[in-house]
């Protein structure tokens, strides 16, 4: 009888340091989320190592197509974190309002099909090049980089700002992050949208010191979003209590399978 009381007295305390440790599905949430969010900025040096690929005279030029395709590749790891953002985030935003939640994960799939579309277009430079196709195919390999900026332009300036309006309302309503943080994405995307316009129409050039700068609201609310996530976590929230109230209520209606857990 003292034994038994003596490891009951002992494993007491070690299963309160693990649940101490243990993280809650929320907890998880908010960092696979934030983690995901900080994944999308990885592609930032394409800014810097496209400008060859989109050269004049690449595709009979001479030298390694590495930066190229390593660009491809962060642009890739960019599109399928994109998704991933909307996706983990569902099942929380869905509770404050899942209409707009859906819209948030149609829109990171549509933004992050235009950006596979833009490293096609990109590749396929590469590839002419590769297979020596030489002056004949100037004309082809302008025509693709073209292409590129332009989807560009709707992939990665468009559509982001519906993205971001989408989730800066539902954290805004929700109050899973702090308010001031959700405003940066509320306003940010309509800077956003104006840039682009404004690049649409031809009242600035795409790649003008005013149309990078109508991108930093929304590039530092995600990116803070991210480290928020990270960090913190969800703020307590309405949507988050209704959770735990479905919870007790469950435990209260079928004790023994929470004694079972």
């Amino acid at each position: 009888m003292t034994i038994t009381t003596g490891k009951t007295t002992r494993a007491g305390p070690l299963q309160a340091d693990r649940e101490a440790v243990q993280m809650s599905p929320r907890r998880k949430t908010a960092l696979v989320a934030g983690v995901l969010y900080l994944l999308t900025f990885v592609s930032i040096p394409t800014l810097f190592i496209y400008g060859s690929v989109k050269g004049a005279n690449y595709i009979i030029g001479a030298g390694p197509d590495t930066a190229a395709i390593i660009g491809g590749i962060l642009e890739i790891i960019v599109a399928l974190a994109g998704i991933g953002t909307a996706v983990v985030l569902f099942p929380v935003l869905k509770k404050q309002n899942e209409a707009a939640a859906l819209g948030l994960v149609a829109s990171r799939i549509l933004e992050s099909g235009t950006i596979f579309v833009g490293v096609a277009f990109l590749l396929s430079i590469v590839t002419l090049r590769q297979a020596g196709a030489g002056a004949g195919a100037l004309v082809t390999g302008h025509a693709l980089a073209t292409l590129y900026d332009r989807i560009f332009l709707l992939g990665q300036s468009f559509m982001p700002a519906i993205c971001d309006l989408l989730l800066g309302f539902l954290l805004y309503q929700s109050r899973l992050v702090p308010r001031a943080l959700s405003l940066i994405g509320i306003v940010g995307a309509p800077i956003l949208l104006a840039g682009y316009i404004a690049v649409m129409f031809g009242l600035l050039g795409l790649h003008a010191p005013l149309a990078g700068l109508s991108a930093l609201p929304v590039a530092l609310f995600e990116f803070s979003l991210g480290v928020w996530l990270v960090v913190k976590g969800f703020q307590p929230s309405p949507i988050l209590s209704s959770d735990t109230q479905d919870a007790s209520a469950a435990t209260a209606t079928n004790p023994s399978a929470s004694r079972r857990a």
